[in-house]
């Protein structure tokens, strides 16, 4: 509490000379046991303000926070800047978050001091967000709701307005990932067979999501060393993704029951990947997939390249997502159980198996009762002749029913 009361704050200033603004602040260093100044440059005075404050929250300069206050964006992005460096969140996440409080920044609310924030203003703000997806409306009440808690949490509030915010429903009518109709996939899988890989660089990554379920940056990420041709397998434990700065880089996947699994190859596609392999051998760590310059590829430039193939066959509303869902619909079709395709496709939980193929289980549901049917019928639990003999008095009994009110109903318009 002694050096709270030593902290020196700091200050922004234009500098002339650098035709920039900057702001001088104060970083407590432990080995020294004193303030040290810093200054850094912005390029405009809001970014310097911004800056200043996220320093003395980060401090937890009392004097600063009584005079000043919190903004809530502020506080927004401290919460996650704390997760990654405690490692709650990857860089991955982190970015995602980040776009979040983009969103969430548009709105002149999102500068105002925490405590001049009502509930009222939250709903109102939530409401003007209807446009947007449930997904999107979502993560920004998520933000709301661990911003105030936090602040609850340090005692900078004492009533939490999130209490008695409601989120509001999305007015956008949610469009499914499609898979293909099995013609597509025919005509598709057929061109990707026989195009040269100069005309369709992707052409292994498509077939490896169609037909072994892969994510693309699942995809995007193998290399040789990935692959055992002699158990026909491939071994899935990285992604490519990007980092919290957008750049794009490789990340291992959890050591999970579902993060890191292995994916048996298809007997028809087993060449398409040796190829590739063949074509690889020189690359980076023998990378399977590598742009022009050697670098890892971008998934949605690959997703790019997939939408303007498509467009040109005549297939619509297709993503490389699709591809992977594709896989998954056929899994289901052939009777497949759901706890093995959770398996292949690296669900983390059965019901996220369950949610995302409700539609195809369901159209095979009458087919699968059918066969209990039959089991009853195969052994004896229930007399075939019996159900027959029944069946036909009760048809008899409605035809009969029928009669006599069809009878009375001429007798009465008579």
């Amino acid at each position: 509490m002694e050096r709270n009361k030593k902290e020196k704050i700091g200050s922004i200033y234009y500098d002339k000379k650098r035709k920039n603004w900057r702001c001088t602040y104060y970083i407590y260093e432990k080995d020294k046991q004193e303030e040290t100044r810093k200054t850094k440059s912005f390029l405009t005075e809001q970014e310097a303000k911004d800056f200043l404050t996220s320093i003395q929250y980060q401090k937890g300069n009392e004097l600063f926070i009584k005079n000043n206050g919190i903004p809530l964006n502020q506080l927004m992005r401290e919460n996650i800047q704390r997760k990654l460096d405690m490692n709650v969140i990857g860089e991955r996440s982190y970015a995602r978050l980040m776009e979040t409080i983009r969103v969430i920044e548009r709105s002149t609310m999102s500068k105002k001091n925490i405590n001049d924030i009502t509930s009222n203003e939250i709903q109102s703000y939530l409401n003007s967000l209807k446009d947007y997806s449930n997904s999107t409306i979502k993560k920004v009440k998520e933000q709301f709701s661990q911003a105030f808690r936090e602040a609850i949490n340090k005692g900078y509030i004492v009533r939490n307005p999130m209490l008695e915010v409601i989120r509001p429903k999305s007015t956008q009518i949610r469009k499914p990932v499609r898979a293909l109709e099995i013609e597509e996939q025919q005509k598709l899988t057929n061109y990707l067979i026989n195009a040269p890989i100069t005309d369709v660089p992707f052409k292994t990554v498509y077939l490896i999501q169609m037909y072994l379920g892969l994510r693309i940056g699942e995809a995007l990420a193998l290399c040789s060393t990935d692959i055992n041709l002699h158990r026909n397998l491939i071994t899935v434990d990285k992604t490519v993704t990007t980092d919290k700065e957008g750049k794009i880089i490789m990340k291992y996947l959890p050591k999970t029951y579902a993060g890191i699994r292995e994916v048996p190859i298809p007997v028809f596609i087993r060449n398409e990947i040796i190829n590739q392999m063949r074509l690889a051998e020189d690359n980076k760590d023998r990378q399977l997939f590598l742009d022009k310059n050697g670098n890892y590829v971008r998934p949605e430039n690959a997703n790019r390249r997939l939408r303007e193939l498509i467009e040109k066959m005549g297939i619509s509303m297709i993503s490389s997502h699709s591809l992977r869902h594709t896989y998954g619909t056929r899994c289901v079709e052939a009777g497949m159980r759901a706890v093995a395709l959770q398996r292949l496709m690296g669900h983390s939980d059965v019901a996220i198996t369950l949610n995302t193929y409700t539609s195809v289980f369901n159209k095979y549901k009458e087919t699968e009762l059918e066969k209990v049917n039959n089991y009853y019928m195969n052994n004896d639990i229930v007399s075939a002749d019996n159900l027959l003999t029944k069946n036909n008095n009760l048809i008899e009994d409605i035809s009969r029913e029928r009669k006599n009110t069809d009878f009375v109903n001429d007798h009465e318009e008579r």
